[in-house]
């Protein structure tokens, strides 16, 4: 399937018209099924899906996931934008606080969320997502930041929480084939 990527100007102004991001979004989205359609690994659906969100909003400065590898850990991965954090705890930042509560965290300002971790210092907002499989477990949580306060709002939320829904049926493959 050839099919193009979304790339957003990121020259000029960042934040984007209401219709315009709701636009965006239905568009990806279409993307994002077409590619995923008859894809079971969840790494590969992952990968996929933060380069997809990461080149199509030109306020997206971080995009990415942390998958859960513990009890009460995430790991980096897979991810566009600067270096990550490597690993989370569910008791630090913003990450740990939507994979504890299992609901979708939207920050305007980073800088004031209780125990924010500072993987990037020029984050200024972010939205966390979690990503639940089948069964309802906590897999991953989405993360994406911008450099903007402010940048994301309900009608970002809604478009990634519908988005994360399609890895609910991916499954982790072994990252090494042993025939």
């Amino acid at each position: 399937m050839a099919e193009y990527t979304l790339v957003a100007d990121r020259t000029g102004e960042l934040r984007m018209e209401a219709a315009d991001k709701e636009e965006r979004y239905a568009g990806l989205m279409d993307q994002l099924q077409s590619a995923l359609a008859g894809e079971p690994d969840l790494t590969a659906a992952m990968a996929t899906m933060a380069c997809l969100l990461h080149n199509a909003f030109p306020y997206y400065f971080w995009t990415g996931f942390y998958r859960r590898v513990g009890p009460t850990r995430l790991l980096v991965g897979p991810y566009q934008g600067t270096m990550g954090c490597l690993s989370i705890d569910f008791a630090r930042g913003v990450c740990g606080a939507a994979a504890t509560r299992r609901e979708t965290m939207l920050v305007p300002d980073v800088h004031a969320f209780p125990g924010h971790i500072a993987c990037d210092s020029l984050s200024a907002s972010e939205i966390v997502v979690p990503v639940l499989d089948a069964r309802g477990e906590l897999i991953a949580v989405l993360d994406v930041d911008s450099t903007i306060p402010a940048a994301f709002d309900e009608t970002d939320q809604r478009w990634l929480e519908r988005m994360v829904a399609l890895l609910a049926e991916k499954e982790a493959l072994p990252v090494v084939w042993r025939g």
